[in-house]
């Protein structure tokens, strides 16, 4: 078992990083919740320039590791478009992406895209999906809207881990950016005299917060390692962290706004965006009650080593 990544890919997650930045940071999100229709031309021109699309996942370990950094340094600016959905797509359906949908009123953050989509559920499912209007703004719905499915009677069990780790990266890299934001401000703003960081009330939480991202980040690299295996454990692998990166999720926002105070509220600072557009990977297909259950589930049915065996 290795967990490291690749140089390669390494190197190609600090570059995605940086041109995301470059191509607007956090504006990006503000301008396609200000322009919903207007999102997909916003980023689309910086992926292609990156080669996103031209990643195979499924077929190669190194674009594999390349296609998670890729989703954890989109997450990390809060990039308006699926692109996790988008490369965990299928090859043997003519769609740009698949989501992973709950059993009962399946729903996806993809409104105002012209892409075709696959669904699928934890049970392996498969359908055609399209979707409907977005029935609220962004700023509500965070781009979230219903499916209209269409099932796919081909008799086979599509590869659900990988449409469940990718945006688990996703999700990751907004954890980076939450954390990296409430360092910046309990450095620059003080309190009887000094930085916020002084105080042991602020250190001890960041402190926590810091070692359940860290945990997240290796279990992110282990259910990647087990989707290279192709092991029938992989499922369950993914499940598992999808379990953890909602617990982290809610550790680390709660922390980083609780350091905030107020204004960690405000779209004056990047974090009130970040947070509101992590409810989707948080709460899609299921949140944290349902995706302990399903890992429940999984584990009786197939048992479960995990990363501690």
């Amino acid at each position: 078992m290795n967990l490291e990544l690749t140089a390669e890919a390494v190197a190609f997650g600090r570059d995605a990083r940086q041109a995301f930045g470059a191509a607007g940071g956090d504006a990006l999100i503000q301008a396609a919740e200000a322009d919903p229709a207007g999102r997909e031309a916003l980023v689309e021109p910086v992926l292609k320039e990156l080669g996103a699309w031209e990643l195979a996942p499924r077929a190669d370990a190194d674009e594999l590791e390349a296609a998670a950094v890729l989703c954890r340094s989109a997450g990390y600016w809060g990039l308006p478009y699926p692109v996790a959905e988008r490369l965990a797509r299928p090859t043997d359906l003519d769609v740009d992406g698949l989501l992973v949908v709950a059993d009962a009123s399946p729903r996806g953050a993809v409104s105002d895209l012209e892409l075709r989509w696959a669904a699928v559920t934890l049970d392996g499912d498969r359908s055609l999906a399209w979707a409907r209007p977005a029935a609220a703004s962004p700023r509500t719905s965070a781009f979230v809207c219903g499916l209209d499915l269409r099932p796919v009677d081909d008799g086979r069990v599509a590869d659900v881990a990988l449409a469940l780790i990718l945006p688990c990266w996703t999700l990751l890299g907004m954890l980076d950016r939450a954390l990296d934001l409430a360092r910046e401000h309990v450095l620059v703003r003080t309190q009887f005299g000094r930085p916020l960081a002084d105080f042991q009330g602020v250190q001890f939480p960041l402190t926590d917060a810091e070692v359940e991202r860290s945990g997240l980040d290796v279990l992110a690299r282990y259910a990647l390692w087990s989707a290279q295996n192709g092991g029938s454990e992989a499922l369950v692998d993914a499940v598992a962290l999808r379990v953890a990166a909602i617990e982290a999720a809610e550790l680390v926002f709660r922390v980083a706004h609780q350091v905030h105070g107020a204004i960690g509220f405000c779209d004056e600072v990047p974090l009130s965006w970040l947070s509101r557009y992590s409810r989707p990977l948080r709460e899609l297909p299921y949140g944290a009650c349902g995706s302990r259950d399903r890992l429940a589930r999984l584990a009786a049915r197939d048992g479960f080593a995990g990363l501690f065996g």
